[in-house]
């Protein structure tokens, strides 16, 4: 079966394009990961599960794909502003403990739940605090091309010079700069820009400022936008494939990163750039003052005064896979239920599929239902090949769910089909579960209320004389290294020794 071609939506053309590799089969694909000073939130799912798609999707057409996503660790100020405090830092103090104890805490806490989601980690995963070399570097690149200014120990990225020599500022958010010097008058806290607009690429530690470092501008820290700039290029050359990330990073973090990226290396970063919409809640933004954050582990446990009840990692995954990444998600207790019985079918498609086997008798083929099944396999490539497109996907799942239950049910012999057919459904429906939609099979059983209903069985068969029925369900207790314990005062199970 031919798939399509891949068609991706590029942020930077406002259009989807045929996706072309710059060196086929390779890709390589940067996306900015979290700043590790809080526990991961629904957003960090949405942004993890939309590239880890991506990612398998990729690796499905075999394409050889170096993904690489970063730990912002140093550098990221309140508001994502030029001045002030040290996310990270800010959190050590609140804590009395170091940065690194944080940042190592809630990197720990981010990749659990994303283990939990089965989000594949990336290729490679560099911190910011292990660049600092990379970006003095860039940073000095930067300033020999002009488009830098140093002041009083911080160095600026120079906004309306770079302009002013015909370069773009502004058309990957599609913002005009003039529109933005006029809503951008207000200098206070940074006299030593030439321009509001102006960014920090290094900026002069304070004294009391606890993450800092020796640089030519004396002690100090890179600015936010700089790290990706600096570890895409060492990672994956200074032009790569895809760079992602959640649509607030759009403007500034990536419109920073083009502006650096070309001044350093007289290039821009990334031929497409590829943004995950965000996920709302019950029609609001999420955020800490309006109530509605969520984390991840809340959200496994719930424990959280929106939630109903808890919702399992492959719930939450389904969930955000229902919507294809660009189009928004609001959450909701009902969404989230019916994600849960959606998921379940998918699975239970793959139970069934699994217990048919090809029956080769000489009978006629219903050739109406090969092409069906071979159509509607197609239609879940169609889907994903047409920019990732996971909402079409599933829909087509359900539908060959249709088809798979007809020979569950035995209504028609799996000879019906040609042997090729047969297996090409076996085989992508498969696939499509669990290694593009990166779903897997969460046992949702209750082990100590199997083993009651078990010994119930027993006691009642026991007292029933019915001997063979007790000697069977000791066995199946041994099978899983359990004895049963008969005691005068009644019966109970423990660990074979």
């Amino acid at each position: 079966m031919a798939i399509e071609k891949l068609v991706v939506y590029n942020t930077l053309t406002r259009k989807k394009e045929v996706f072309e590799p710059i060196h086929a089969p390779f890709v390589g694909m940067y996306v900015c990961g979290p700043t590790v000073y809080g526990e991961g939130h629904l957003g960090h799912a949405r942004s993890a599960i939309t590239f880890d798609i991506v990612f398998r999707y990729l690796q499905h057409l075999k394409y050889q794909v170096r993904y690489v996503r970063n730990i912002t660790d140093v550098g990221h100020l309140e508001h994502d502003a030029d001045d002030g405090e040290d996310k990270i830092a800010k959190k050590a103090k609140l804590d009395k403990v170091e940065p690194m104890e944080i940042v190592q805490r809630y990197t720990e806490y981010y990749h659990d739940a994303l283990r939990k989601l089965n989000v594949l980690p990336p290729s490679i995963e560099p911190t910011a605090s292990g660049h600092i070399p990379e970006q003095i570097r860039m940073v000095e690149e930067i300033l020999s091309s002009g488009y830098a200014y140093e002041n009083e120990g911080s160095v600026y990225f120079n906004v309306e010079k770079f302009t002013g020599d015909k370069h773009k500022y502004g058309h990957l958010s599609g913002r005009i700069l003039e529109d933005l010097v006029s809503g951008t008058r207000n200098l206070d806290g940074q006299q030593s820009k030439k321009s509001s607009l102006d960014f920090a690429l290094w900026k002069l530690a304070s004294p009391e400022h606890i993450m800092k470092w020796d640089s030519p501008w004396g002690k100090g820290f890179p600015g936010w936008h700089l790290e990706c700039s600096a570890m895409s290029t060492k990672y994956l050359g200074e032009t790569f494939d895809i760079h992602g990330g959640g649509m607030d990073l759009m403007f500034p973090h990536h419109e920073c990163e083009i502006a650096q990226s070309v001044a350093a290396n007289k290039k821009e970063p990334a031929k497409y750039w590829l943004h995950n919409n965000m996920i709302t809640i019950n029609g609001q933004k999420m955020g800490k003052s309006l109530g509605n954050f969520i984390t991840l582990n809340e959200l496994f446990a719930g424990k959280h005064s929106l939630l109903e009840q808890a919702y399992s990692p492959m719930t939450v995954r389904f969930f955000i896979l229902q919507a294809q990444y660009r189009s928004t998600l609001d959450f909701s207790n009902d969404g989230l239920k019916a994600a849960y019985k959606a998921y379940r079918k998918i699975m239970n498609g793959l139970k069934m599929l699994n217990s048919l086997e090809y029956t080769e008798v000489v009978a006629e083929q219903d050739a109406a239902l090969n092409t069906e099944i071979e159509k509607i396999i197609s239609d879940c490539y169609k889907g994903m090949s047409d920019d990732f497109n996971t909402a079409i996907a599933i829909a087509s799942l359900f539908n060959l769910i249709k088809k798979i239950n007809v020979f569950y049910l035995k209504q028609k012999s799996t000879s019906v089909l040609s042997k090729e057919t047969f297996e090409s459904m076996k085989a992508n429906y498969t696939a499509l579960v669990y290694d593009v939609l990166g779903l897997v099979d969460e046992v949702a059983i209750d082990p100590e209320g199997l083993i009651k209903g078990l010994l119930e069985l027993y006691k009642e068969a026991k007292e029933n004389k019915q001997y063979d029925k007790v000697d069977q369900i000791r066995m199946y207790f041994k099978q899983q290294g359990l004895a049963i314990k008969d005691m005068k005062h009644g019966i109970d199970w423990a660990y074979e020794e």
